[in-house]
């Protein structure tokens, strides 16, 4: 079933599947799951693996205590401490996506790593159709529906804007 979803047969073109993670449990899981069971459709083409990066805030709030009251002061970050910051972010990622490449090695599956800056729904879409990805595999938090609809939900927004379609795997 899964070789059909993804058009495993034939001299077809390369069906590109990307799998984004985070630090979560939720995301190895779901890399887990991809390997386990589609591995016969990812081993013709590399599986791409995708991490976003948290853009970097330039102005930061400071409480500054003034006896039993308080000021909150915006403060402009210098742009040394933004690329410190920029840069912390992507050597993270980079680490993260690396340990995933090292699983994906293990149990036998090509993969090529790739890290974007931006809000973690919109650049996984954008990557999506940046790439032309095929299928899109996400790991689903477990929100509840409220806390889903207030703060919002990647996979959520993945399902309703990718230009693919998107397994979400939940974690029983």
């Amino acid at each position: 079933m899964a070789a059909e979803i993804l058009g495993g047969g034939g001299a077809e073109t390369e069906k590109k599947v990307m799998v984004a993670i985070d630090e979560s449990e939720y995301s190895h899981y779901a890399l887990i799951w991809l390997l386990d069971n589609l591995k016969e459709s990812i081993t013709k083409s590399p599986l791409v693996i995708f991490m976003a990066q948290p853009p970097t805030k330039s102005n930061y709030t400071y409480a500054a205590s003034l006896g039993s009251a308080r000021m909150y002061c915006p403060v402009s970050a210098n742009p040394e401490f933004v690329a410190s910051v920029q840069e912390n972010h992507k050597k993270l990622a980079l680490a993260f996506l690396e340990k995933a490449k090292d699983i994906c090695a293990s149990r036998g599956v090509n993969a090529k790593t790739l890290t974007e800056v931006g809000d973690p729904s919109t650049a996984i879409c954008d990557a999506v159709q940046k790439f032309n990805i095929n299928l899109l595999v996400l790991g689903e938090r477990g929100l509840g529906k409220l806390k889903r609809t207030l703060l919002g939900s990647v996979s959520n927004y993945c399902v309703q804007n990718a230009s693919c379609p998107v397994l979400v795997v939940r974690k029983p």
